[in-house]
């Protein structure tokens, strides 16, 4: 399968929200592109690309790196504490895939 097939099926996915089993055929597998997804996420890859194409548009003066935020707009809605209604935990778990390579200690 081609690589650039499987980014692709990885972009569609995170880009549409669909879940991976729901993948259009086009991409390959989906469990193929998920595999795939993972071990990139979990090996840096991901982090390192962006770290390469900001580092590039950076040189290149295409960054503008100010941000501001003005907290009288951040709004959270009130379900987004995620407890239960006596404010304890709803038994959920985080699933934030994190890398098991520190990109920073390069």
């Amino acid at each position: 399968m081609a690589d650039r097939q499987v980014v692709n099926g990885m972009v569609y996915k995170i880009r549409t929200g669909i879940s991976w089993r729901d993948l259009p055929e086009r991409y390959g597998p989906w469990k193929t592109v998920y595999t795939r997804f993972r071990r990139y996420a979990l090996t840096g890859v991901f982090t390192q690309a962006l770290q390469t194409i900001q580092a590039r548009s950076d040189a290149a003066g295409d960054i503008d790196w100010l941000v501001q935020i003005d907290s009288t707009i951040v709004r959270a809605h009130q379900h987004a504490a995620a407890t239960g209604r006596k404010g304890g935990s709803t038994g959920r778990t985080n699933r934030t895939i994190t890398p098991s390579v520190d990109p920073e200690a390069d």
